[in-house]
């Protein structure tokens, strides 16, 4: 296992496009410049743990490229994946609180990652001085959280079908530059085993659901791309 080092990664000469953040989108090219003496620049490998032991975590990460695992080992050893995030998302002590992520593991998933790391104490620092970036920070966290709560919801109580539909259109929220008209077409950047994982299934029964006449109209899933011809029909049967 390789466990990246975080600390003073980067440095404050890396000019990494805050802006690219839809929460950083509002600032004035002065109150980014400001914001570079705030952040550290983390590059990483496919595979590196960003964290492993997340008990005494001070940092909260946003990525730039690339995609992370976070997940946990429970008690027979297993991995168990509680989400799979890509650039614009957010991850690590995003409550902005010490001692709250036990167990919980970052990883460098499918590719190299790029990140912007915050100490929590820096990033409240820039919360207090810019109300744009607290509100819009304020709404990301509650739609993250929003999204958290209906995947337990979908796991307690939906079937198959209708969590991986469900599934689809969280991913939709994330990438709203995929849609056109009302047709989504989105990078797939999950496997079979990812998805079954994420909603609580396996992936033979993920497999024989994508299989499904049924599902095959509302549904064009390959290694590269997911495609939805009709999302009003998608929502439609999940309003059923």
């Amino acid at each position: 296992m390789h466990l990246l080092n975080t600390e003073n990664i980067g440095g404050t000469d890396d000019k990494m496009p805050l802006k690219n953040y839809d929460i950083f989108s509002t600032l004035s090219d002065e109150e980014c410049e400001e914001m570079h003496l705030a952040y550290n620049v983390v590059d990483a490998k496919k595979g590196d743990y960003i964290y492993f032991e997340s008990q005494y975590l001070n940092k909260l990460f946003f990525i730039k490229d690339g995609y992370i695992k976070i997940g946990y080992i429970n008690n027979n050893g297993e991995e168990i994946i509680k989400e799979i995030l890509q650039g614009g998302e957010m991850f690590g002590q995003f409550s902005l609180e010490r001692n709250c992520l036990n167990g919980e593991f970052a990883q460098a998933y499918k590719s190299d990652v790029s990140l912007c790391s915050f100490t929590i104490d820096n990033f409240r620092t820039i919360l207090q001085k810019n109300t744009s970036v607290a509100i819009g920070y304020t709404q990301k966290v509650g739609n993250r959280l929003r999204k958290m709560e209906n995947r337990f919801l979908n796991m307690m109580h939906a079937d198959v079908k209708t969590r991986l539909l469900r599934f689809f259109c969280d991913m939709i929220e994330t990438n709203n530059e995929s849609i056109i008209g009302n047709t989504v077409l989105m990078k797939n950047f999950l496997t079979h085993d990812d998805i079954a994982r994420l909603i609580g299934s396996t992936r033979q029964t993920v497999t024989t659901t994508f299989n499904e006449p049924a599902m095959k109209k509302l549904v064009s899933i390959t290694k590269r791309q997911i495609y939805i011809a009709d999302i009003k029909a998608v929502k439609k049967v999940l309003v059923h």
